[in-house]
């Protein structure tokens, strides 16, 4: 823990920053399945936001790895870490007016709901992108679950380390049955829906 310091206060807050984009900031959690859809919708969003002038930036779990977190591996303290890490990088973010759209396994709900505290109660929407494990193994786009099923992966998610599907999230994307496209529209309109955001998509 550091010790000897003190929050300090800045100039602009984040009532002003909201006021001069036009729009809410908050946390767009995507949690679900490696293979899920997880990256592709929130890229997708973010494109659809950025096409309206919405402030907006995507945290990717491989991403965030390569850079930040690259020394964290995947057991499930590594795996907590990982998560408060983004956890507050996210919350920086929605200071900053920004929504933060976030692609991250996340398989733990303790942390998830970890990061859901970090914030106000309107600035983290948890999205549960989900697919079943059968389609998610069908797709696998990286490799990584036949890596797994072949023991050359340890602690995979779905295959030999659990997910802890969402119980309450704010928005549920069942990708094996909707289109990325209408996924991402879907989450729009959620935002709209809550006066978040304007605009025609």
């Amino acid at each position: 823990m550091s010790t000897n310091i003190v929050w300090h206060q800045t100039s602009i807050t984040k009532k002003d920053r909201r006021k001069r984009n036009g729009h809410h900031s908050a946390i767009l959690w995507f949690t679900g399945l490696s293979g899920s859809g997880k990256s592709t919708i929130a890229n997708a969003v973010s494109k659809k936001l950025f096409d309206l002038g919405i402030q907006n930036y995507v945290l990717d779990g491989d991403n965030i790895r390569h850079g930040l977190n690259k020394d964290l591996g995947f057991s499930v303290e590594d795996r907590t870490e990982n998560i408060r890490r983004i956890g507050e990088v996210a919350k920086l973010f929605v200071d900053s007016g920004q929504f933060v759209l976030t692609a991250f396994i996340s398989p733990f709900a303790q942390d998830r709901e970890l990061v859901r505290n970090l914030v106000e109660k309107d600035e983290f929407i948890e999205i549960y992108v989900k697919c079943p494990l059968e389609e998610c193994e069908r797709r696998d786009p990286k490799g990584l679950y036949k890596k797994a099923r072949n023991g050359e992966i340890r602690d995979f998610t779905g295959i030999d380390s659990p997910y802890e599907a969402p119980v309450s999230p704010e928005l549920i994307l069942e990708t094996d049955r909707y289109t990325i496209d209408e996924c991402a529209n879907q989450v729009l309109a959620y935002l709209r829906n809550r006066n978040f955001i304007k605009g025609e998509f």
